[in-house]
């Protein structure tokens, strides 16, 4: 059976309706997922092995079978752990039924399929008894059902019922408990994603400050957390104000209560500051002693051993409502609220002579919603928007190239998504000015934060916005006048890969008929870019695992392999590679050129050739990236920023997500001969606006 789904093409524009096979939504499942991941985390899998002995071992000392209930078993491994390290019998829960096959494959094939019984049910529907899934209640129960903020995958609900209904009283779990750490501290790197900070022009008419509104001020910011591999953070971009504290724990041998609670923590600050950021993680203890412990500490915390690399566990960074100045010593209360699926905090100045008899009455003042984005901008602007707004070295570039193009007479139109440009245009003294945000985000109402915004600003009868596509761009929409200088970041909240960005080519086409015939574009090109790497650990997402931990799961390898080439192999994908370390193999190099100063031409952009490979290393991918020319000199890179030469180190733009290509092999190159090369295909179709790419090693 086939399927028509509708897209918006992030390219072009258009509205497209493309056929798909009734196993699209499975392939891009699997295709995307993060089990690769999950098995190559060693850490993980050897403790995980290490627990479930235990726990196994502590059932038969007491002269009972051991009965294992392993709720989400993916490709059963935790299921195969216990049936080898001697539980009578597994009961392995899978939801995702393409998944449940493969586990039943994975277990068959490694023998155990008169041990382990595959349940392709929810947890919360699987029944107990003669005629149900399970026989009798388990003994011992295993999950992993975390994520990087813990409790965001469901683990507390699922938990909860399986305690009333599937296990016995007493159980062994494994992990037995999880205890989550929080950290206070300052970080202008960090704030910069929440907040929109002043923006101070240097004008004719002496220097203008671009503020935000106070709904934005105000405002408590999404729910939603940010995880990021907080590893890669340097320890410059934030100052620490508090120890690592214990935030809470949850014990998973015993009942759980899901319902929405608050915890609170005394915290003193070790250093005087402006309190913004909690960092926070989890760890796990695989058995009641704490012996067998899994952490996700970062490395300011975890400094003895080596640092396990996983991308399915990382770091979480939550903004309080709002910042707070503290004095090293004072007395603060730190509040950690969450509901079945997240969590968020507050943090609250002790009043004068509070005591300890005080304590719960303070609990009370904790507001237990969760915050929720009021101003819109945070719907608008996502982190990394917000942190590219703010960053004032980028903006000093438009603010040049503006300086060059405008005049005391320009017509501007700016096409770009939630743009600072058209004030900047205003400021630098631009006749009049319109902006169209052609992405379809009318559910944000876009328009409603604009007003808020000129009007804080006092540019309310300054900056029209036109509420059109470009496609639909009429005279009266510009008082009949001729645009003189077209601008765009170019910023569309759609766009996804960095090229998708090039839709303002497409605009830019669509409103060719009202420019002036000596109009301005700016930027006036763009070029797309490409660079051979090595990745230190980012290649483990794509790479098949073949066995683990002596157990045989191929038949996932194969099914990410089909799924893969379904659809997603020769595709790029989105990675900020900020958080994931590479070194460069080859030269960056230019590949394709689109000039904004002309229309989208009728026929395809190609290339092709051969890029010399200078450093020893396994090639893993092509990163390609987008730069975008806004005047003589004046660039700015969507990706690389820097490259130290002696060992290939990149710094990447950490605003944006660069575009890797995974090779399907990997090659061991040697220094400088000649077939240590890749030879590559590049063809942008301007019709649907797409980049295929083909890399032979």
């Amino acid at each position: 059976m086939k399927t028509f789904c509708g897209r918006a093409n992030p390219t072009t524009g258009s509205m497209e309706w493309l056929e798909e096979g009734e196993d699209y939504d499975y392939h891009q499942e699997i295709a995307r997922s993060r089990y690769a991941d999950m098995l190559h985390d060693k850490d993980r899998n050897v403790k995980y092995y290490q627990g479930i002995r235990a726990a196994v071992s502590r059932v038969k000392e007491r002269g009972e079978k051991a009965i294992v209930l392993d709720i989400g078993t993916g490709t059963g491994l935790l299921s195969m752990m216990a049936a080898s390290a001697g539980a009578d019998f597994c009961y392995a829960i899978e939801v995702f039924k393409p998944m449940a096959n493969a586990a039943v494959k994975i277990v068959e094939k490694n023998g155990f399929s008169d041990k382990i019984k595959v349940i392709n049910k929810h947890s919360t529907e699987v029944t107990v008894g003669p005629d149900g899934d399970m026989q009798c209640r388990a003994n011992i129960l295993v999950t992993e059902l975390f994520d990087t903020e813990l409790i965001g995958e469901g683990a507390l609900p699922t938990y909860e019922h399986a305690h009333k209904y599937l296990v016995q009283d007493g159980c062994e779990a494994v992990p037995h408990r999880a205890t989550v750490y929080v950290q206070l501290v300052e970080s202008r790197r960090m704030w910069s994603w929440k907040k929109l900070f002043p923006v101070h022009v240097e004008a004719e008419d002496g220097e203008k400050i671009l503020v935000p509104p106070s709904e934005m001020e105000n405002c408590p910011g999404l729910p939603s957390v940010c995880d990021i591999q907080l590893n890669q953070m340097p320890s410059s971009d934030f100052s620490t104000l508090s120890d690592v504290v214990t935030m809470f724990s949850v014990d998973f041998s015993k009942p759980i209560q899901s319902a929405s609670t608050c915890y609170r923590v005394q915290l003193e600050p070790v250093k005087s500051g402006k309190a913004q950021i909690v960092l926070s993680w989890w760890d796990i203890d695989m058995d009641p002693s704490g012996k067998i412990n899994c952490t996700m500490a970062p490395y300011w915390v975890k400094t003895t051993s080596a640092l396990q690399w996983r991308d399915h566990w990382m770091q979480c960074v939550y903004f309080l409502p709002r910042e707070e100045p503290v004095l090293q010593g004072e007395k603060l209360y730190l509040t950690a609220c969450r509901d079945q699926y997240s969590v968020w905090y507050n943090l609250q100045k002790a009043r004068e002579g509070e005591n300890e008899a005080d304590e719960e009455e303070h609990k009370a003042d904790v507001r237990v919603e969760s915050p929720v984005c009021r101003c819109r901008a945070h719907l608008l602007w996502n982190r990394p928007r917000l942190g590219e707004l703010n960053d004032e070295s980028r903006t000093h570039q438009y603010i040049k190239a503006l300086r060059k193009v405008l005049k005391t007479d320009s017509v501007c139109l700016c096409i770009s998504d939630g743009s600072l440009l058209p004030v900047l245009a205003h400021y630098l003294g631009a006749k009049q000015v319109q902006c169209m945000q052609p992405s379809r985000i009318d559910l944000y109402h876009p328009h409603e934060l604009w007003q808020a915004f000129f009007k804080a600003n006092h540019l309310e009868d300054k900056i029209k916005i036109i509420e059109a596509r470009p496609e639909l761009l009429k005279p009266s929409h510009l008082e009949d006048e001729k645009i003189s200088v077209l601008v765009g970041e170019p910023f569309f909240t759609t766009s996804l890969l960095p090229w998708h960005n090039l839709y303002f080519w497409y605009a830019r086409t669509a409103v060719s008929t009202h420019l002036a015939s000596n109009v301005t574009v700016l930027p006036q090109s763009a070029s797309l870019h490409m660079m051979i790497v090595e990745f230190q650990d980012l290649w483990r997402i794509r790479s098949p695992c073949g066995t683990c931990e002596g157990f045989d799961v191929q038949t996932m390898d194969d099914m990410i392999k089909d799924s893969l080439n379904f659809r997603e192999s020769k595709e790029a994908e989105p990675h900020p590679l900020w958080e994931y370390p590479c070194k460069s193999l080859s030269d960056p190099r230019e590949v394709l050129t689109f000039d904004f100063t002309k229309i989208v031409p009728q026929q395809c952009l190609s290339t092709g050739g051969s890029v010399k490979l200078l450093r020893k290393g396994k090639s893993h991918g092509a990163v390609l990236w987008m730069e975008y020319h806004l005047a003589a000199d004046i660039s700015v890179s969507t990706g690389l920023v820097q490259l130290s030469n002696e060992k290939g180190n990149c710094e990447w733009n950490p605003h944006c997500k660069q575009a890797v290509y995974f090779f399907s092999s990997v090659i061991e190159s040697e220094i400088l001969s000649d077939p240590n090369a890749v030879t590559y295909a590049i063809k942008f179709d301007t019709k649907t606006g797409e980049i295929a790419m083909d890399f032979k090693l």
